[in-house]
This record gives structure tokens, sequence and C-alpha cells, in this order.
């Protein structure tokens, strides 16, 4: 069992989940070319990190917003990545959690864990998240609270989509 990465990544899931519904709640923020082109690399960036975990792999697909016709798209693939995380932390055993791997995307690449990159991949979530709901708040909106220790507080509540 991986339980830090598992509440990490059960926080990522509720935290994403909060902010998607205070965005789609505030039609200037879903037209906010900022804020459609952070939720794209939020997401990108999450599935890179599931592509660069995998123990077999393809080569990975990096997306544009012109990729998804609509943002209730962009939402899918948002929802599916996390989904993907999930199971991929559910079936990743201590000894593969310790494999060094490299991320091909730093030049020099770099080699760090398995468990070090799914660290690195909720951590980058959690910096854009709070660019957006700044974002959110400059477009009139109001952001969620997602801090960890608030979705402790409330008993770590399931996403809500």
């Amino acid at each position: 069992m991986n339980s830090y990465l598992d509440e990490l990544y059960a926080h990522q899931e509720w935290a994403d989940a909060e902010h998607w519904r205070a965005i789609e709640a505030h039609p200037a923020a879903l037209a906010d070319k900022a804020i459609r082109e952070r939720l794209l690399h939020i997401h990108l960036v999450q599935h890179g990190f599931l592509w660069v975990t995998a123990p077999q792999r393809t080569e990975f697909i990096f997306k544009k917003l012109e990729d998804f016709p609509s943002i209730a798209n962009l939402k899918m693939y948002a929802r599916q990545g996390l989904e993907e995380m999930r199971e991929r932390l559910w079936n990743t055993d201590q000894v593969r959690m310790e494999e060094v791997i490299e991320v091909p995307w730093f030049k020099p690449r770099v080699k760090i864990t398995v468990r070090q990159a799914l660290t690195q991949a909720a951590m980058h979530s959690h910096y854009h998240r709070g660019q957006n709901a700044t974002r959110l708040r400059e477009l009139g909106g109001v952001p969620p609270m997602t801090d960890f220790i608030v979705w402790l507080r409330d008993g770590q509540p399931a996403a809500q989509w």
C-alpha cells in the first residue's frame, strides 16, 4: 500500500474536481484563455507522469487545446488521467515504486524513482491549481478552498465531478 501517495492523489482528484466546478460556475473563467491553457497543462502533465511511470510504454502524445472540441472533452481527459493514476497507485508495489526512471523532457534527463515522479506530479498540479484560483478571483469568481488540511478536516471527501 502506498498510503502517502494514495492520500495525495485522493486529495488531488478532489481538489481538481472542486476547481473544475468553480471554473464551470463562472462563465468568464471558462472563456479565459490562461485558465483553459493551464487546465490543459495540469492534465497533460498528469498524463505525462502516468506515461513516464508506466513499466512499458509507447510514444507519448502531446495534446493541444485544439485537440479538445469543447471544455467538456478536456474535463473528460482530466478525469480519465486521474482514474488511471488511482489504478496505477493501487497496482504498483513498493519494489516498483523505488525503481529509477528517466524523465525525458528534461535535458539532461532527470533520474528519479517512480515514487518521486508520482510525488512531483501531485505537487505540480497543486501549484497550477493555485494559479488558476488566483486568476478565477481576478475574473470575479470564487475559488474553492482546496488545502490538503481542509480535505482532511472534512473527512477526506471523494471528488464530486
